[in-house]
């Protein structure tokens, strides 16, 4: 058998049990027999923590900083910007304040992309690298923590299982994709930058994605939203998550993001759909609150 086919199986098995471990009960249940002060929203936060921290090192290297200043305000920015999701959903339970902060915040992450896409010569500048570095990893992180429902007052309110659907279903949607693309795929959707997406795999990604958001919707009700329309945003924005980093490796002509997960590159080669993804299932949130 193929060594680096051992590799890749082991460590993305392992990649998949540490965050089932930190997505749902089960992380507290394994701990509560010799550390029963950990609880679930605590290992949710230090997950989500870990991601941007090693996001942000992976982005300082893929986009090439100088040894400059704006190297060095990456992480202070970033931790601070996160501060003030955690201040607001870790501390005080799951809310939604619809304010024009909030609403500034998501409108930065499609800005940053589009910069990325149609003005990537602005990257090259150490105040462009260091905007996009934040928008990009910071905001979509701190939107995660608020889409599952906790409360570190209450323990009678349990840690809900939204962010570990949501990557069940940006795993379906890449594998279903993947495979109607290899079988039925015919036109390439965009060829420089990531030349095995095709349209076809797209389309079998969005229905069957569609399919097992029905399943989640039909045996989890205690979930936020619909799981279909949260199924139909995934399979559209998880490739857009993918050619996002890619076109961000392909600007700087980087391979993978890091090696981290030996097989499978580094944390934003794994967590390019979710970090678009996050935001996006946030604001559909609000707007399902709002109607």
């Amino acid at each position: 058998m193929d060594k680096n086919f051992i590799q890749r199986s082991v460590s993305g098995l392992i990649y998949v049990l540490v965050i089932a471990i930190c997505t749902t009960p089960l992380g507290e249940y394994l701990f509560s027999s010799f550390l029963p002060e950990v609880k679930q929203q605590y290992l949710f936060y230090g997950l989500i923590t870990f991601f941007l921290v090693v996001g942000l090192y992976e982005c300082i290297k893929i986009m090439k900083f100088d040894n400059s200043i704006y190297k060095w305000l990456v992480f202070p920015i970033a931790a601070f910007i996160y501060y003030k999701f955690s201040k607001r959903f870790f501390y005080h339970g799951f809310f939604f304040d619809y304010n024009f902060s909030e609403m500034l915040s998501l409108a930065l992450i499609p800005i940053a992309a589009i910069t990325l896409f149609k003005y990537s010569r602005e990257l090259y500048f150490e105040n462009g690298k260091l905007i996009f570095t934040v928008v990009y990893l910071a905001l979509p992180f701190g939107f995660a923590l608020g889409l599952p429902k906790f409360s570190t007052l209450d323990p009678s309110k349990p840690f809900t299982l939204e962010v570990f659907m949501l990557f069940v279903l940006i795993w379906s949607s890449d594998t279903f994709a993947y495979l109607t693309g290899k079988f039925f795929g015919k036109h390439k959707m965009a060829p420089r930058i990531s030349p095995k997406k095709t349209w076809e795999g797209f389309a079998g990604g969005v229905v069957l994605t569609l399919v097992l958001g029905f399943f989640v919707e039909q045996y989890f009700p205690e979930l936020r939203g619909n799981w279909m329309i949260v199924g139909f945003l995934v399979s559209v924005f998880a490739p857009l998550g993918d050619l996002v980093e890619s076109q961000l490796k392909r600007s700087f002509a980087v391979k993978d993001s890091g090696n981290i997960i030996p097989g499978h590159g580094g944390i934003l080669d794994r967590l390019d759909s979710f970090i678009i993804c996050a935001p996006v299932i946030y604001l559909y949130f609000i707007l399902e609150k709002l109607v």
